[in-house]
Parts: structure tokens; sequence; C-alpha cells
């Protein structure tokens, strides 16, 4: 069952979401952050330094995790605290349709302070790409 921010119960899940990343995605996103290193638009360089290609950057699949959080709760200033390890690059092919992330997210703990901890999976090609994902929410 999905919620909303202000029916929260532990063990809830948040609406899942599906996001595609094109090669076209990753040159804004650099142009945006100022990360132009090339293993995110050089597929000889992502080879050479020994990735099966050009992949996304860390921050952009980690912000797509965030946005799937501040959507349900509809404020980016209600997350308190967030955090990921990364674990696996999203590679992005040069085919016009790229790569699809797939975001999940499930409520593990409700705090009588009015704050909620969600745990928040991240998988592209069936395999997870962050681990330990979570936010802390304010949902009161």
């Amino acid at each position: 069952m999905t919620t909303t921010p202000s029916q929260v119960a532990k063990g809830d899940r948040l609406p899942e979401s599906s996001v595609s990343i094109t090669r076209t995605d990753l040159v804004r996103y650099a142009g945006a952050s100022g990360d132009f290193n090339p293993i995110h638009h050089s597929e000889a360089f992502a080879r050479e330094v020994g990735l099966p290609d050009v992949i996304a950057h860390g921050m952009l699949t980690m912000a797509l995790a965030t946005r799937l959080v501040t959507d349900w709760v509809g404020d980016p200033g209600r997350i308190i605290e967030h955090g990921v390890r990364f674990t696996r690059p999203v590679v992005v092919p040069d085919d016009g349709e790229g790569a699809t992330v797939e975001l999940s997210g499930k409520v593990a703990d409700v705090a009588e302070d009015g704050t909620a901890k969600v745990n928040i999976t991240a998988k592209c090609a069936e395999q997870g790409v962050l681990g330990g994902a979570y936010a802390v929410v304010r949902i009161s």
C-alpha cells in the first residue's frame, strides 16, 4: 500500500518511480554541476579505466533517489537527513533510450518527534546501484 505523509506507519511504501537517463541528460547534468569527468561522456575513456561504458554521475543517481522522497513529502525542506553508498554504477548506453533507474521507498520507522525514516531502493538493470540509501523526513 502506498501512503501520503499525513498517514504514515512503519512498513508503508512510497509510490514507485521509474526514471530514464540518457546521454543528453548526462551532458545537462555535467553543465549544471560542473562535473566534466570523461567517464560520464567518453566511451573510450570509460573503457580505458575499466568501466563497461559511460556511467551516470553518482550525485545524479542520488538526486533521483532523493526526489522520490521529496515528491512524496511535497517539500524538500522536510528532509532532515539523507545518506547513500554508491554500490554499482548506472551504465548509460548511447542508444537513444539510455538507462532506467527504478526507485522505491519504504518507511522503516516513525518516531514520536514527528519524523520518519524512509529506506530507498534504486535499481538499474535489476541490480542495486545504491546501498543503505535513506532519508529522515518531518511528517508532521
